[in-house]
């Protein structure tokens, strides 16, 4: 399994720090997070889109994800999601970005109306995004928290163009364990997203390893099963200013992970 982590974690750090964060302390990749207060996001000229591509290339760096925060089982219009979801597309296709990152966002509407209207709107961009070499993945998240909530409604799009992203805490806090989580993503997934919290009613980011999230299972799942992907952490600093500086984490997080692939091995 390859190693990426998040710039949730420096949010403001402009791409060519990012990528050598990165590859100083043995990340093979980055998943990006694509917002306009951010350096990256769907504004950026061509120029400016073929630079962060060169930064990154020049460090030995993948960028991994475009993560977009566009909502498909939202009520609302489907105009202005799919017009979301392309442009986010484009911007990874650009950047040589393997997916997009998007959330449910249906906690207002009965559960089979969000299913519907998540598994319309990724049936529609799909296609779109296969053409262009990437895949959207829908996050375990929010109305959507359990892998069986996310695999409910890829089954019902069945394009390869969408695919599920695994957040262990979200399916974590929807009481999956994690054999229960992969069984159900397994056909669509994208990636896993690593974190770690001291409790479920404290979410703030800890170092990798100092909480109380299923790691070392989820870890023990995806190599008993072979899986050869991606593992990111997603440590969301832009939403806990509390929390610790990322940079001095990243070595010990690497060693973490590896510790326990090696474990599992």
């Amino acid at each position: 399994m390859r190693l990426a982590f998040s710039t949730l974690g420096v949010p403001e750090l402009p791409a060519d720090q990012v990528a050598r964060l990165a590859a100083d302390n043995g990340f093979h990749g980055v998943e990006l997070r694509a917002s306009p207060e951010g350096p990256v996001h769907t504004g950026l000229s061509a120029d400016e889109r073929a630079d962060v591509a060169a930064q990154f290339g020049k460090a030995g760096v993948q960028i991994l994800t475009v993560a977009a925060y566009a909502k498909v089982a939202a009520a609302g219009d489907d105009e202005p999601v799919l017009d979301e979801i392309a442009a986010a597309v484009t911007l990874a296709h650009d950047l040589g970005a393997s997916f997009v990152r998007v959330f449910p966002g249906g906690a207002d509407l009965p559960a089979e109306e969000a299913d519907a209207l998540a598994a319309r709107r990724l049936a529609a961009a799909a296609p779109v995004a296969a053409d262009q070499g990437v895949r959207v993945l829908l996050e375990t998240h929010d109305s959507h928290r359990g892998g069986a909530d996310v695999a409910r409604v890829l089954g019902a799009v069945g394009h390869v163009g969408a695919g599920g992203l695994w957040d262990v805490m979200h399916t974590w806090l929807a009481g999956e364990q994690p054999a229960t989580s992969f069984a159900a993503l397994a056909p669509y997934l994208g990636y896993v997203q690593v974190k770690d919290i001291a409790s479920a009613s404290d979410t703030t980011p800890l170092p990798l390893g100092a909480g109380v999230l299923p790691l070392a299972e989820t870890v023990e799942v995806l190599s008993r099963a072979e899986w050869d992907g991606w593992l990111c952490w997603e440590y969301e600093k832009r939403w806990y200013p509390q929390a610790a500086e990322l940079p001095g984490l990243l070595g010990p997080a690497r060693e973490h992970l590896t510790r326990l692939l090696t474990e599992s091995a």
